[in-house]
């Protein structure tokens, strides 16, 4: 089922705690029962210049170095989701930075307890999406393909709009 329909991308981080105890498989099912497209993946050991640049805005922070070594001390997972509304979506299902006051049924809420420890990074309005995605993925990584069961998972008024 084709989807003319304005589609908006989303960048996820599965932390390294995450892939440590094993939740990746839980977390990503979380995306793609709800209807979401995954469009690009990859397990990376992530850089100092790029979590620099990512967490640009608390890197003068004294806790900074804590978790810049936190994020490099396991691989990560890196993921770019599309859809209808995808990044508010996500930060839905994802609960908020606090885990533990994160909603019970948010990856958060269920799989967390910490604020540094948090299982998921997920991008937090349309404009840092964007430049998220493109910091973590070249053009050639994201897929654009038909997710044939839209007609199932969007209204045709959605779809087409």
């Amino acid at each position: 089922m084709e989807f003319t329909g304005v589609r908006e991308k989303t960048l996820v981080i599965i932390k390294p705690d995450a892939i440590q105890r094993g939740l990746f498989g839980q977390i990503t099912s979380r995306f793609e029962q709800k209807g979401l497209k995954l469009v690009g993946v990859k397990m990376t050991y992530l850089k100092q210049e790029i979590l620099r640049e990512h967490y640009v805005h608390i890197a003068d922070k004294p806790f900074y170095p804590a978790v810049e070594k936190f994020m490099m001390s396991s691989p990560a997972i890196v993921q770019c989701w599309e859809g209808l509304d995808v990044v508010n979506t996500v930060r839905l299902i994802t609960g908020i930075t606090k885990a533990r006051e994160a909603e019970a049924g948010s990856i958060r809420g269920d799989y967390a307890m910490s604020v540094a420890c948090n299982v998921i990074h997920a991008s937090d309005s349309i404009e840092n999406a964007e430049k998220e995605v493109a910091r973590f993925f070249a053009e050639g990584d994201i897929h654009d393909y038909d997710k044939t069961d839209y007609q199932h998972v969007y209204a045709e008024e959605e779809r087409n709009k």
